[in-house]
């Protein structure tokens, strides 16, 4: 079954956008999600990281410091593709479990991999069709500061360790604008959904 990636800069709103194409049937697989599996308390991931970000990224129960790891892994772009090398190969091995399990569903209309640095690792051949979620900086940057807590020059460094958004929309299929009301994201995620059917069932649609 042919899969379409969701992605986005951070910030952009990529989860209400796919919650949106949840639904109209689409099964949402979150890269998010299986990263933070991937680096659950006992996972293989923990001990790779300790040994290259540092023992004090753990907590004293073995659980994972995430505000410690990502103040060293996001300081660079060196350190960001270290943690790509780690954690990135398992949660791929995941997907591909989660991906055929949908696929041998026959109640699966489409499957929507929402991938966070689908560009930045240069996975654009992987996807049938991609869908870029849409939101100016200046916008994301106050929605990471005000409703995630993070300070301003951590949201900037995250922000800068992902590609532009000139890049992003380049290498759209479709592009939903979700810097405005929930409702205009909801009538272009309705488009899109009914495009996305089309090519994925062409006979159920003809």
């Amino acid at each position: 079954m042919d899969i379409v990636g969701l992605t986005g800069g951070i910030g952009s709103g990529k989860t209400t956008v796919a919650a949106l194409f949840a639904d109209h049937g689409f099964a949402i697989v979150d890269a998010d999600e299986l990263a933070r599996a991937a680096v659950a308390t006992g996972s293989p991931a923990l001990p790779l990281l300790a040994e290259t970000f540092g023992a004090d990224i753990l907590n004293p129960d073995g659980s994972l410091h995430r505000g410690a790891l990502a103040a060293r892994a996001f300081r660079d772009s060196a350190a960001t593709a270290k943690l790509n090398a780690i954690v990135h190969p398992m949660v791929a091995a995941a997907a591909k479990q989660r991906f055929q399990a949908l696929a041998q569903d026959p109640a699966t209309v489409g499957i929507i991999y929402d991938v966070p640095l689908l560009l930045e690792n240069r996975r654009e051949d992987e996807f049938a069709k991609i869908v870029v979620v849409h939101c100016p900086e200046a916008l994301r940057l106050t929605r990471l500061t005000t409703q995630r807590g993070m300070t301003k020059a951590d949201a900037q460094r995250r922000m800068k360790a992902q590609v532009t958004d000139e890049q992003r929309l380049a290498a759209a299929d479709i592009v939903i604008d979700n810097s405005g009301s929930l409702e205009h994201t909801r009538q272009q995620v309705a488009a899109a959904a009914a495009q996305l059917k089309s090519y994925l069932q062409p006979s159920s649609s003809a």
